[in-house]
């Protein structure tokens, strides 16, 4: 199968909607030969920071002379981002390759799956044909019927946190949808729970409680913050016999969180008998960056983009911008789900915009951006629709260049690859030490 077939294929595939429940992945994974049984996987779940976590553990296994596997969602660019080996993402044959020998068994089914548990399926077979050595496998959303739910014994169960979201399928309550995360934990095997949500972790310490799993929590006293702006930002590890920087280009608030968690992973592969060396931890987060989490994409003007897709992730992205750009607001470029707690954005926003020019993503679910920026102008905003994501970016740029304001681009993540194309159109890349 080519690339562009079993793009193609995927397209079908999707047409079959998003159908929670595990009969069919875990069917298909028979087909292939259970493929997730025979690899040591760290599986993550979480309401935010499943990515960051994913792409700073994946560096830092990579770094220590470990094979890794990363699987990941949603692909921003193209649909080779869901799969990574070393970092790298596999070639569009090696992804035809792989699609066209799990499509042929999946079109065997009578209750064919579903386009995402046809990529977990293949995820967990690709990395078992690479024979790597570790594999970190993100949830897509949930934790008891994710299509990536199907493995017995994981080396590692990670949940970052547990916010509000996605409450048409998990709930409308902290405790329901820690309840959700929280069955990604298995019988003996260790988890660790690096939210600080009071309800969520009497959710997760109970299930953790009955499957005998000994859950960890994270130490905030061993990570502290030195420094940070748009490049980047500082931290110091208390390794328990002294301690080491951490640098990194990843900038925004929440990363504090997403290291801490990282490092407390690290640990406990350590314990383990995993050998990840502090030296190569802190090489490796040095050089780690990860598409749309306040990733920066232009120096002059800056511009930046952040994936903050709920209430919890535009908290956060407000928290960073007055970090960042502390002598003033910003034109923002905003494009959300209809699905999501929207109105709550306004408040937070108004002290960090200049200007909102709001879009639709290119999504089914995408609010329309006529109804996004009435939303803002109703709070005292000064908010504009626009037509397209190229729309939004010409006229950002315009008004950066006359009031030498930065932009930046918030929500969903689905709109990453029309933003990221956009400003390449409008505004030439630009090479630069992010160090300097």
């Amino acid at each position: 199968m080519t690339y562009a077939e079993a793009v193609d294929y995927l397209h079908t595939a999707s047409g079959r909607g998003s159908r929670l429940g595990l009969e069919r992945v875990t069917e298909l994974c028979r087909l292939l030969g259970d493929p997730q049984e025979k690899l040591r996987v760290i599986h993550v779940a979480g309401t935010n920071g499943k990515g960051s976590f994913g792409a700073m553990l994946s560096a830092i296994l990579y770094k220590s002379g470990i094979r890794t596997g990363w699987f990941s969602s949603p692909a921003l660019t193209g649909y080779t981002d869901h799969f990574r080996i070393g970092g790298e993402c596999i070639s569009e044959e090696r992804f035809g390759v792989l699609i066209g020998e799990v499509s042929a068994l999946a079109e065997t089914m009578e209750d064919k799956p579903t386009e995402f548990e046809v990529i977990a399926a293949a995820a967990y077979l690709l990395f078992l044909q690479e024979h790597c050595d570790i594999c970190i496998i993100e949830c897509g959303m949930g934790g008891d019927t994710d299509a990536t739910n199907v493995i017995s014994s994981p080396l590692l169960s990670v949940i970052t946190n547990v916010q509000l979201d996605h409450s048409g399928f998990l709930g409308n309550t902290i405790a329901e949808i820690a309840g959700h995360k929280a069955g990604i934990i298995k019988a003996g095997r260790p988890v660790l729970f690096g939210g600080s949500d009071p309800e969520a972790l009497e959710v997760i310490s109970a299930a953790a409680f009955e499957k005998g799993a000994p859950l960890y929590r994270p130490d905030s006293k061993r990570l502290r913050p030195e420094s940070a702006n748009i490049y980047g930002s500082c931290y110091v590890w208390d390794t328990g016999d002294g301690t080491v920087c951490l640098r990194t280009q990843l900038v925004g608030a929440y990363q504090y969180e997403n290291i801490l968690n990282v490092m407390t992973a690290v640990e406990l592969l350590r314990l383990g008998g995993i050998s990840v060396s502090y030296e190569k931890a802190a090489q490796a987060l040095s050089d780690v960056s990860w598409h749309g989490r306040f990733e920066l994409l232009r120096r002059k003007p800056v511009v930046m983009f952040d994936g903050a897709h709920n209430p919890d992730g535009m908290r956060s992205a407000a928290e960073t911008i007055k970090r960042c750009f502390p002598s003033g607001k910003t034109v923002i470029v905003l494009g959300v789900m209809a699905d999501k707690d929207y109105r709550l954005y306004a408040e937070m926003l108004k002290d960090v915009a200049e200007t909102v020019l709001t879009v639709a993503p290119d999504n089914p679910r995408a609010l329309p951006a006529e109804e996004l920026a009435e939303v803002l102008s109703s709070a005292g905003i000064t908010a504009a629709p626009c037509k397209s994501v190229d729309e939004a970016v010409q006229r950002a740029l315009a008004i950066a260049d006359a009031t030498g304001r930065d932009v930046v681009a918030l929500g969903s993540l689905y709109m990453y690859r029309e933003f990221t194309e956009a400003l390449d159109r409008h505004l030439p890349a630009q090479e630069y030490d992010p160090w300097l």
